[in-house]
């Protein structure tokens, strides 16, 4: 089957995703502190946004990661295997992770943003574990169907 143009473009998203995560979360410290210069309630709270937006950037970057490994099982043509099942209940653990620790930032302000990354991450997550299940159904009959032949 021939690779379509999607799908190598959603490789170069996600890979470029990742690594500009990586470079967004080492750099959280110095962008806060440069925005508390503009904007008050990033000097208010500095150290808990600095902790609370690494944390969920982490998590962040432990979905597009899973997100990755599954994206080659798609390149090499074998998408129904335990391991993306495994990643689909990874993610869908981190994107609750993320919602709980953005619920924790409504402590310090509330904001609508805020709010709707909550919901974003819960339907993520509860998506994610469905999909998952969809999967692990999906990998067995595959299984059953390869012992048969």
């Amino acid at each position: 089957m021939k690779k379509k143009p999607f799908v190598q473009f959603t490789k170069y998203l996600i890979d470029f995703m990742f690594l500009t995560g990586i470079i967004v979360c080492m750099g959280v410290p110095f962008i806060f502190r440069e925005a508390g210069k503009h904007i008050p309630i990033f000097k208010e709270n500095y150290l808990p946004f600095c902790i609370i937006f690494m944390i969920a950037g982490v998590f962040a970057l432990i979905i597009l990661w899973n997100l990755r490994k599954m994206l080659q099982t798609v390149i090499r043509e074998d998408s129904f295997v335990r391991e993306n099942v495994a990643s689909l209940k990874r993610m869908g653990i981190c994107a609750f992770i993320i919602a709980f620790i953005m619920l924790i930032r409504l402590i310090f302000v509330i904001t609508p943003a805020a709010l709707v990354i909550i919901l974003v991450f819960l339907v993520a997550g509860l998506f994610s574990l469905v999909l998952s299940q969809v999967f692990d159904q999906a990998v067995t009959y595959k299984e059953e169907n390869d012992l048969t032949i």
